[in-house]
């Protein structure tokens, strides 16, 4: 399907839900963009107040919710669903499926892979020495989570840090350093303490909800 030019800048696919308050290609103060023009794909729902700045591309499906901004220069996959109050910085890269819930801050170049879940109020840091001459370089080193972790309410994560495949964050961590694949992690800083697979329920609706039957 091709895409529909709406605005100088803005290329639609079919099928969008618009509030009258929400804005699509917002333009940005940043001059050194390698393109303005965004792109979005189909049936994306936009609710009230929320932004999507000029010069990223979005895939199919996408949700904001109120109040909730995506930057300029992102990379966005399919079935991204970011609620409201949530704030997607320049720059980042984000896969298929990826949610995002409220009042969650994801800082410049930040990397999410697909389906991966991000509690509400996490922040995502980037700037190792705030105020240091160099840090419009070293934010690039932002955080990268990789495909299918599940990141649970108020986690901060470092910059230079990367959460591995299907590792859990638990709540209110801080991760200062490199989680491995299909780990359970939590505290401040952030430990390792299990397997996820060793990990037992305790409503009892299933034994091990991280085991592959």
């Amino acid at each position: 399907m091709e895409y529909k030019k709406v605005k100088p800048n803005v290329f639609l696919k079919s099928g969008l839900k618009k509030h009258k308050t929400a804005h699509i290609g917002y333009q940005t103060l940043r001059e050194e963009m390698k393109t303005k023009k965004l792109y979005l794909g189909r049936n994306a729902v936009l609710l009230s107040q929320s932004v999507i700045y000029e010069g990223s591309c979005i895939g199919d499906n996408l949700i904001l919710g109120h109040n909730s901004i995506i930057r300029e220069e992102n990379s966005i996959g399919d079935d991204f669903k970011l609620w409201s109050n949530s704030v997607v910085d320049y720059g980042c890269r984000i896969g298929d499926r990826v949610k995002i819930h409220s009042h969650v801050y994801v800082a410049q170049y930040t990397v999410i892979e697909n389906d991966v879940f991000i509690g509400p109020g996490t922040i995502f840091t980037n700037d190792l020495h705030p105020g240091c001459p160099y840090s419009k370089e070293c934010i690039k080193n932002a955080p990268r989570v990789k495909k299918g972790a599940q990141i649970g309410a108020r986690v901060v994560i470092n910059p230079f840090v990367t959460i591995g495949e299907n590792a859990l964050i638990g709540s209110g961590s801080v991760v200062t350093r490199d989680i491995p694949d299909e780990c359970l992690a939590y505290g401040n800083p952030a430990q390792v303490k299990k397997d996820i697979k060793d990990i037992k329920c305790v409503t009892h609706l299933t034994d091990f909800p991280y085991r592959k039957e």
